[in-house]
């Protein structure tokens, strides 16, 4: 991206997600000095693998939607796509997406329970999370609660509701609801909670609703859960995780957990890895769970490219 020139990087920079944008630009922050012949390596291997590449994914929503209409016909497929292509043009939401946790907190936390559910069902899962570690333990409660029993959101309400956050920011009724919260969006948001915050919200849910409460636990993926993965899906998820974020981890995993990865890994970097691990200090559980939940969400998206299968407590498991 340094090498492009400003206008040609902005250009690309429009295309990613805040997530991504937030990344790269801290790596662009943080850049040494680079020699030229490493630059020439790197656009070299650039320029390589994207020729291996195609244009399938470029502008594919329109694609998408001509396909499933023909295919289905408008009633069946309306709510098909609303599904794949949900709230993409959500001014108001869309730009919450770009404010860390706690602006996005200070900005709805006076809305209703119910608002604040449905603003949270549309951000990334890792974001909803850190919005409810900014606001207060009952509040946070009520909220997940809600996002639990939450079955859909009518376009009309969310149409209304967008208007108002983009009030908010700056200063159709005959479609199908759009499936948004239920047990898998509480469990996938509460994967990214520290223990406290998830023992808080876990007991009041199960106040609330024993059963609703287990089937929240049931879909919920944690760290331990790693355990369930195939080696070859943890031989992909080690190619993509950093050594010093995996020594964090693993500080406070089973022995059972260590040993599955490091048999996974090469007798060299086994034997590295456990040295670095017993010459690591002492080390905060906050920072341990913030490294575990990086990794989760790094197993998260393996999954959902299918690069590796999860296995949970919630899901069948194949013979």
């Amino acid at each position: 991206m340094l090498a492009l020139g400003q206008d040609e990087a902005a250009a690309v920079m429009q295309h990613l997600e805040p997530r991504e944008v937030q990344k790269i630009g801290t790596a662009m922050a943080t850049m040494k000095a680079v020699p030229g012949e490493k630059l020439e390596s790197v656009l070299r291997d650039f320029i390589a693998e994207t020729k291996k590449n195609t244009s399938f994914g470029i502008d594919s929503d329109e694609y998408i939607r001509t396909v499933l209409n023909k295919a289905l016909g408008e009633n069946k497929a309306s709510s098909l796509i609303n599904r794949i292509l949900v709230s993409r043009d959500a001014t108001g939401i869309e730009s919450l997406k770009w404010m860390d946790g706690k602006a996005v907190a200070d900005l709805i936390r006076n809305e209703h329970p119910q608002i604040i559910a449905t603003i949270l069902v549309h951000l990334e899962r890792y974001h909803a999370s850190e919005v409810l570690g900014e606001l207060p333990a009952r509040t946070r409660n009520e909220v997940v609660m809600r996002i639990a029993t939450l079955e859909g959101v009518q376009p009309a309400a969310l149409n209304e509701l967008d208007s108002v956050l983009t009030k908010l920011l700056n200063g159709g009724e005959h479609q199908n609801k759009k499936a948004m919260g239920g047990i898998r969006a509480t469990a996938e948001i509460m994967n990214f909670m520290n223990g406290e915050m998830e023992k808080s919200v876990m007991e009041t849910l199960t106040g609330f609703d024993p059963a609703l409460a287990q089937q929240v636990m049931d879909k919920m993926f944690v760290f331990e859960n790693i355990m369930d993965i195939d080696d070859a899906g943890i031989q992909v998820i080690l190619r993509e995780v950093p050594s010093e974020s995996l020594i964090v981890a693993i500080k406070g995993a089973k022995d059972e957990l260590k040993e599955k990865i490091f048999k996974n890994m090469s007798a060299r970097a086994s034997e590295t890895m456990r040295e670095d691990l017993a010459a690591k200090g002492p080390v905060k559980l906050s920072e341990v769970e913030k490294q575990q939940r990086e990794i989760l969400l790094i197993v998260r998206r393996l999954s959902d490219e299918g690069q590796i299968s999860l296995s949970s407590g919630g899901e069948d498991a194949y013979v």
